[in-house]
């Protein structure tokens, strides 16, 4: 959610920043729809001020006997009292307008954030681990896996495309994946959270997932919608409140579910686990002083970097352009792994610093040390750390072998009851 008193101060610089996202000019647009607020405001309360001085009036006239002012007096207190309403409500009229105008619009990309349109114009930044060689050509998981216990076609028969079942030793490996991300970033110093997978419009609005994208959700019949991500459950925990800075920064964690239309991905990725409808994910959300936002965005970072260097899998950091980010970020980093089936990287984790456009959005506040009265807004950061399906997918791509098994990474074994290599049935 943007400030329209900063849009006021600098509408050029506003649109500047837009246009990075390649998003046409609104400052215009927007301030004629705040003056038109603010008018209304203003004659409203003018109108206020003007029966509360005449019904004074008439006491007064009434005390002189002076019956003809207090006729007049009455009668323009009457007509006052008639058109306050109208004057109320196109005030709130003006406001909702205003804030749908305001709250449809992206965030500001940070300084830093470079120029772009596309993921072609993202910028790497850094990269980790060689890729294994094979001395036989490497698969696609969808190739090999369902010899292991990953099984679309009963999937698809229960629920349709883009969902898969996970049998024994590889039902294992997903969930021995996600105790040991949640582990970690437990010890990384993110209190484990086991949030709602059902949230209220209010609760999605503050993440800005609607009214966006609300075709990207799935909805219920009684109005609440499924967790695309437990970002919007970790977030509101702290939405109309006002924090002590003492407090903060406040590290969350979570293993959930998440359930996604992937309403704007038709066609792709259509085999195999890069992008389910349902899929299991360890999130991390910070909530954090503006000061504190930038080295807590490093911090998360290097909290999901740690899993993929503990699995021993390649990856590398990019630095997405303004044109690629997510709506709600202002500076983002994704981390894509190295998958040999596909010799490519893809992405794995992406990891957003928000600023203060979810807090305003939320209400949430808090309170600068030494103050009694002020506050301010926090900042809230969000990534994957990870997801887990897609870690999966990077495990099996990158430890199979020759003869369809697949090696169990050291840092899964203890977590697998004794089972070090998937085999085929």
């Amino acid at each position: 959610m943007h400030d329209i008193s900063l849009i006021r101060d600098d509408p050029a610089a506003f649109d500047a920043d837009l246009a990075r996202r390649g998003q046409p000019p609104r400052a215009a647009a927007l301030l004629a729809i705040d003056e038109r607020r603010r008018a209304t405001a203003t004659a409203l309360q003018v109108a206020q001020m003007r029966r509360n001085e005449a019904s004074k009036a008439i006491g007064q006239a009434k005390a002189k006997r002076d019956d003809a002012t207090a006729e007049a007096l009455m009668a323009e207190v009457a007509t006052l009292k008639q058109d306050m309403p109208l004057q109320e409500a196109e005030e709130r009229a003006a406001a909702a307008a205003l804030e749908e105008a305001i709250a449809a619009i992206p965030n500001l990309p940070a300084a830093d954030v470079p120029e772009g349109a596309d993921e072609a114009d993202n910028v790497e930044r850094a990269r980790w681990g060689t890729p294994r060689g094979f001395d036989f050509a490497p698969r696609e998981h969808p190739d090999f896996a369902p010899a292991l216990g990953m099984d679309f076609e009963r999937a698809t028969a229960i629920s349709g495309a883009r969902f898969v079942v996970l049998r024994g030793p590889m039902a294992r490996l997903n969930r021995a994946l996600g105790q040991f991300m949640i582990d970690i970033q437990s010890a990384n110093g993110f209190v484990e959270i086991a949030p709602p997978l059902l949230v209220r419009d209010e609760a999605a609005f503050g993440t800005g997932q609607l009214p966006k994208f609300a075709e990207d959700l799935f909805r219920t019949t009684d109005g609440r919608w499924l967790i695309p991500t437990a970002e919007v459950s970790l977030t509101n925990l702290v939405r109309e409140s006002i924090l002590d800075e003492a407090t903060l920064p406040l590290r969350y964690t979570a293993l959930t579910p998440c359930f996604r239309s992937e309403a704007g991905a038709a066609g792709r990725d259509t085999r195999g686990m890069i992008r389910q409808h349902q899929f299991d994910k360890v999130e991390l959300v910070t909530i954090a002083t503006p000061e504190q936002s930038e080295a807590e965005h490093e911090k998360m970072l290097r909290a999901a970097e740690s899993i993929l260097e503990a699995l021993n899998l390649p990856y590398r950091r990019m630095l997405l352009c303004a044109g690629d980010m997510g709506f709600a970020a202002r500076k983002t980093f994704d981390l894509e792994v190295w998958l040999p089936g596909q010799a490519r990287y893809r992405e794995i984790s992406s990891v957003s610093n928000c600023g203060d456009f979810q807090a305003r959005r939320m209400a949430a506040r808090y309170r600068p040390a030494g103050e009694t009265r002020g506050t301010r807004f926090v900042h809230t950061l969000n990534g994957s750390a990870l997801a887990v399906g897609r870690t999966l997918v990077a495990v099996l791509e990158n430890y199979q072998q020759a003869d369809g098994s697949v090696v169990v990474p050291d840092a899964l074994k203890p977590y697998m009851g004794g089972v070090e290599r998937l085999t085929p049935a």
